[in-house]
């Protein structure tokens, strides 16, 4: 199983130590740092690949949520607090889980579990095969800002076309693309690359589930087009 690459984002030194902790009793789960405020955590998550953060709620200078609530693709997340108050907004937040201070590792390893289904949610309801891994060969070469980039397939969230420009959004950052639709479709293989809409291109191994006519990726609802549904719909294989 791949691990889950955390950041904890907390100030209090003491359950900076717990989640310390209690992440280095599972396995599955790998540290990537840990931050005392939100502010100083937002260079980590731009420049560093983070699967799941434990967020307090009550930070400095920005609360968790209106953190949260600033990032354009963010992680999962799994709040902390001592306040239960917080708790209907947590989950509103399309939170993975709301843990109250103090919780036992009985109570993180619970939080951790929905995480884990989450991220395997596709490809246990589908059988589709993941996206390739970071540095496989599966990229694409595009033409932006005056550059040339080199955009892996395991990079890209999705795809939206906005007049004659495509917004070509990636983990790290959004890429504007002078070129049509049709053409970038083209250049997308299509076992790991869906059009789900007039304007929209999805990678099938991103998509965490369809909810009515939208479909979910890492927190981003995108709408399905009545004319794209039902070949998505065969992607998706009925239990």
């Amino acid at each position: 199983m791949k691990k889950l690459r955390c950041l904890i984002i907390e100030d209090e030194p003491l359950s900076q130590d717990v989640l310390v902790k209690y992440i280095a009793g599972i396995p599955e789960l790998e540290l990537a740092g840990t931050c005392g405020d939100a502010l100083s955590a937002s260079g980590l998550l731009r420049n560093a690949p983070i699967d799941l953060i434990f967020l307090d709620i009550n930070l400095p200078v920005i609360s968790g949520i209106r953190f949260l609530q600033t990032l354009s693709h963010p992680p999962m997340v799994i709040f902390t607090t001592a306040y239960p108050e917080f708790a209907v907004e947590g989950f509103e937040s399309n939170a993975v889980d709301y843990l109250l201070k103090p919780f036992s590792f009985e109570r993180f390893m619970k939080a951790v579990n929905k995480a884990f289904e989450r991220m395997s949610y596709f490809k246990s309801q589908t059988g589709l095969p993941a996206l390739p891994e970071q540095g496989t060969t599966g990229f694409l070469i595009l033409r932006a800002d005056k550059k040339v980039h080199k955009i892996n397939y395991s990079d890209i969230l999705y795809l939206e076309a906005t007049g004659d420009y495509i917004k070509v959004h990636t983990a790290p950052k959004t890429l504007i693309v002078h070129e049509t639709f049709r053409k970038m479709e083209e250049q997308l293989p299509s076992e790991l690359f869906i059009r789900v809409h007039r304007s929209f291109i999805v990678p099938v191994g991103r998509i965490s589930y369809i909810e009515g006519n939208r479909l979910n990726i890492m927190g981003t609802m995108i709408p399905i087009g009545l004319a794209f549904r039902e070949e998505l719909m065969k992607v998706f294989k009925k239990p």
